[in-house]
């Protein structure tokens, strides 16, 4: 999971020639909607019927389409999560040789230089911040909340790796030792923060809705929880719960005791949601 920035939504949507094409994190690199590159390259009103055709010819000459495509979920028009078949730079590449098209080699290089970008990213994290900051502030977000938020990324990627030496490492095992923190700091799951923050959409991120102090003690819970593991060093699942709890136990003490001084609680369903966006949520 190396830069959590990565694979935020944020990034998740790249233009070529003013067309929407979708990618995700897969396997340490992104990939690509391969029915989005088709209505790319050849203007096709039905990129879909495209894709199933070319498919049917690539495998009728012989190519292992099956190999260079994966099925993975990407959000479609409707909002929601469907699987698509997608395709890193090398397999894009691949399957662009079968598409005759005048904006193949302009697809290639511009292609080629968003790969070019991400080992930039990798060689020089710093990069991949700076982008992360631009996006934000595209977004609207005030400075103060960007460095917040990017300062929780990245002890939200300590902690992780973290786990990882702790010999935690699938996403669902991740989700339950977030959720201990996260209910030991708020005393709310993430799926129950979601829902207070009226975030109706699998794909919207909780954090990038929080307030200053929510981030803030977000960040501590996280935090300690890293400190106690690389102090502790728990070698089993439910240490590591325990490890979670206790981690997220100090943030949800300190939390109390900021919502003494103030006079109110730090958790609130305000978010960023774009006005527009609020009203479709409300509606469904």
């Amino acid at each position: 999971m190396k830069n959590e920035n990565v694979k935020t939504e944020q990034n998740k949507i790249i233009v070529f020639e003013s067309k929407r094409i979708r990618r995700t994190w897969h396997n340490e690199e992104w990939y690509f909607s391969v029915v989005d590159v088709c209505g790319a390259l050849t203007d096709s009103p039905d990129a879909g019927a495209y894709w199933r055709k070319l498919k049917q010819r690539m495998n009728n000459e012989g190519s292992e389409v099956v190999t260079i495509c994966h099925g993975l979920k990407l959000e479609a028009p409707d909002g929601k999560m469907r699987e698509t078949d997608c395709a890193d730079t090398e397999g894009m590449f691949r399957i662009i040789q079968s598409i005759p098209s005048p904006k193949a080699e302009p697809f290639k290089r511009w292609l080629a230089k968003v790969g070019y970008e991400r080992v930039q990213e990798i060689e020089n994290p710093e990069l991949s911040q700076e982008r992360m900051k631009e996006l934000y502030e595209k977004k609207g977000y005030p400075k103060d909340w960007i460095d917040k938020r990017l300062r929780g990324i990245a002890i939200r990627q300590n902690l992780t790796d973290e786990w990882k030496v702790r010999g935690v490492n699938s996403e669902l095992d991740f989700a339950i030792l977030t959720s201990e923190i996260s209910r030991a700091t708020f005393g709310l799951t993430p799926f129950e923060y979601k829902k207070i923050k009226g975030l109706t959409r699998k794909n919207q991120n909780l954090r990038d809705h929080m307030t200053d102090l929510e981030l803030i003690f977000t960040m501590l819970g996280e935090k300690v929880t890293t400190e106690i593991s690389q102090k502790e060093k728990p070698d089993t699942f439910e240490k590591n719960k325990k490890v979670a709890k206790r981690g997220g136990g100090v943030a949800g003490k300190a939390r109390k005791e900021t919502e003494k001084e103030l006079g109110e609680s730090v958790i609130t369903n305000k978010n960023f949601l774009p006005e527009h966006s609020k009203s479709k949520d409300k509606n469904e």
